[in-house]
């Protein structure tokens, strides 16, 4: 049996009045029992604040309580006071007056329950382990005690009960809790490491609170909120975990004493390094300095060179680069597929499969379908080799230092976007030309070259151009484009263009090609041309078919402007890489190897396309000088711009089956000059 507890003492006995129990656990009417006359019985009613009334006996004390109002919440009312006592006056009737209820009590019963917002504890882990109770300051009240209390006025005097709060802002909840990131083979048992893994949190915010309780305000930066704390524990149990498997706890219980024992200005010193490696390395824009390139030759004999470092056409259509005009029979191929796609392509960032729509969609104006973008806007790259560490180096990228195949992305866009490389899908949209004849006298002796391209809802096209001489490197073109379909995304952090510049440009003025100035707000005023087909007629005012036309990477510039050149010099060709095409290197790798000098430092500003152009043509200059040390090595010589063979390079100019006569010629002229 259970003990009662009195839990039935105010229910009635179902046998009352013929109960024989004297111990009966129910109640029992009093009024049938017996009793002494003597006493008077007083009974007095009293309404409870919480709407039941109350049944008093002088002698017994309180029975029970009745349920009196349906609705405790519009029936309450104040407990009316004597105002020169200040003690409670007589009860009040069971009608009371509804304009007098309590404003606190109004408030209490709009705020909902307590247990609405408390937290949920976590289930306790296998094997008995439980990790210790973490007290962390929840993001939500932090926002909710730091959002301004707007007060209304009644009657001109401030009411506290007419308080209201103005809406919270939503709080970003942290993704991951303080448990062990998953692996493949890892180094301890699970309860192992999140133990580790706790310790190590508990130093790192007790190092963040030390930060956090100093007097000076500019080192607010350096505080890392609950979210980031917890991450930072996790990418540094992750990457010992990810080690040697014989030595993890004894390098994660190292790092724990060392940062149990670390001063506060060490950790800060650690906190301003890890943010300046976050930060990008950010130059002034424009052109910088050129390094002194030392090539022995007049800016003639340079023009007069560069041919020699001309690519040859045949086979570069494998590599990305139009050498032939489409025919007919395949641009209707094309344009049969494309219509037949209805608009389906697949996302150039996260290959997701999604529509799109050219002229917006009737429905709901939409461009494309699919939502947000999520991607990782850098390459996956294998980490430096460390010398003695004997482990698969495991593919990361660099924008975020995630392991290929963690997440889907560390970056989100408005849109997707699709690109397109066939030389058929592009003539679609815009046909390819070859660059005409020139009968103009102002030609330059050779062109750099460089577009920056972005996404609209006819692929990736041209948005800007530009072009300087060789090799003074002086402007010659440089002009934002406007595409031809609707922009999805200007692709800033590589192009670096933003919207500003187009809202900030003026238009191309023939009579002054170079006009540029300064907005209000500092930014460049650049000039703009009205389609793709203008900025390509500008650039064919440059150039003649035998005008070296020099670029990095130049198939990609050439089908963005769908132009066929005979005459290209490209970086990527003239040093290439070692395993050959389709692998090469970067313009800013070539420029730090080859010239010691650092180009496209604007971060997430993107790339200046006068920079990257001005950069080609140097370190065309510094294969020239090259060169021509060679050669001279050899015996070649220049006179008049023209340059020489020398004896020994001589007969090996001619087709290989003259060269034997070639040779034999050569031989009777040194024998000549023997005897004479």
């Amino acid at each position: 049996m259970f003990s009662p507890l009195g839990l039935f003492k105010h229910t009635p006995c179902p046998e009352d009045p013929h109960c024989s129990l004297t111990p009966c656990l129910f109640s029992h009417d009093r009024s049938t029992e017996p009793h002494d006359d003597s006493v008077t019985h007083r009974k007095t009613s009293v309404a409870h604040p919480l709407g039941y009334e109350e049944e008093t006996d002088e002698l017994n004390g309180p029975r029970k309580r009745r349920r009196i109002k349906e609705n405790a919440k519009d029936h309450l009312a104040e407990k009316p006071t004597d105002s020169t006592l200040g003690t409670p006056s007589s009860p009040p009737s069971s009608q009371t007056d509804p304009k007098r209820l309590s404003s606190a009590l109004k408030d209490q019963f709009d705020e909902p329950p307590r247990t609405a917002s408390r937290t949920i504890s976590p289930p306790p882990l296998r094997g008995g382990a439980r990790a210790p109770a973490k007290k962390f300051a929840s993001t939500l009240d932090t926002a909710k005690a730091r959002a301004p209390i707007v007060q209304t006025h009644v009657n001109g005097l401030d009411s506290p009960s007419a308080t209201r709060k103005t809406p919270l802002p939503k709080v970003k909840v942290p993704e991951e809790s303080l448990n062990p990131r998953m692996l493949l083979n890892p180094p301890a048992s699970h309860a192992i490491r999140l133990r580790l893994l706790t310790m190590l949190h508990e130093q790192l915010t007790r190092l963040n609170d030390e930060v956090k309780r100093g007097d000076d305000p500019s080192k607010g930066p350096l505080t890392l909120s609950d979210s980031e704390l917890i991450i930072q524990a996790l990418d540094e149990e992750f990457q010992f975990a990810r080690g040697n498997f014989s030595v993890y706890q004894n390098v994660i219980k190292s790092r724990i004493m060392v940062l149990k024992k670390m001063k506060l200005a060490i950790w800060e010193a650690e906190r301003i390094k890890k943010i300046a490696e976050r930060l990008p390395k950010a130059t002034p824009r424009g052109p910088s300095t050129p390094a002194p390139i030392v090539t022995e030759m007049t800016p003639a004999e340079e023009i007069a060179f560069v041919p020699r470092l001309a690519a040859q056409q045949e086979g570069l259509n494998k590599h990305g680069y139009v050498t032939t005009m489409p025919t007919e029979t395949e641009l209707e191929a094309a344009r049969n597929g494309v219509e037949s796609a209805q608009g389906w392509e697949q996302c150039d960032r996260c290959n997701t499969r999604f529509q799109v729509f050219p002229g917006r969609r009737e429905e709901d104006g939409a461009l494309t379908s699919g939502g947000t973008c999520t991607y990782h806007w850098a390459k996956p790259r294998r980490p430096d080799v460390v010398k003695g560490e004997n482990k698969p180096r495991e593919l990361k990228y660099a924008c975020c230092d995630e392991t290929l195949g963690v997440s889907s992305g560390c970056t989100k866009a408005d849109s997707h976007v699709f690109k397109t490389s066939d030389p058929k899908r592009l003539a679609l949209v815009m046909p390819f030309e070859t660059t005409p004849v020139s009968t103009l006298n102002d030609i330059p002796g050779a062109v750099c070259f460089d577009c920056e391209m972005g996404y609209s809802t006819l692929g990736m096209e041209l948005i800007r151009l530009t072009a300087t001489a060789w090799p003074d490197g002086k402007e010659l073109l440089d002009v934002l484009v406007r595409p031809l379909g609707e922009v999805l995304d200007l692709n800033s952090r590589f192009s670096g263009v933003w919207p500003e510049d187009y809202a900030n440009a003026v238009p191309y003025d023939q009579a002054s090609p170079h006009q540029q100035g300064t907005a209000d707000d500092g930014t460049t005023r650049l000039q703009i041309v009205d389609s793709p087909f203008t900025a390509r007629e500008l650039l064919f005012k440059l150039l003649t078919l035998e005008t070296p036309l020099i670029g990095h990477a130049l198939e990609n510039d050439l089908n963005a402007a769908r132009i066929l050149h005979p005459t290209i010099v490209d970086t990527a060709l003239l040093f290439p890489h070692p395993r050959g095409l389709p692998l090469r290197f970067g313009l800013k790798v070539l420029m730090k190897r080859h010239l010691g000098r650092d180009i496209q430092m604007g971060g997430d500003q993107g790339h200046d396309s006068k920079e990257d152009a001005r950069a080609a043509g140097d370190l065309v200059r510094f294969r020239v000088g090259e060169m021509w040390q060679k050669m001279r090595g050899e015996g070649w010589t220049k006179r008049d711009g023209e340059f020489f063979p020398g004896p020994a390079v001589w007969p090996y100019l001619f087709p290989p089956h003259m060269q034997w006569r070639a040779m034999h010629i050569t031989q009777r002229r040194k024998v000549d000059c023997l005897r004479g």
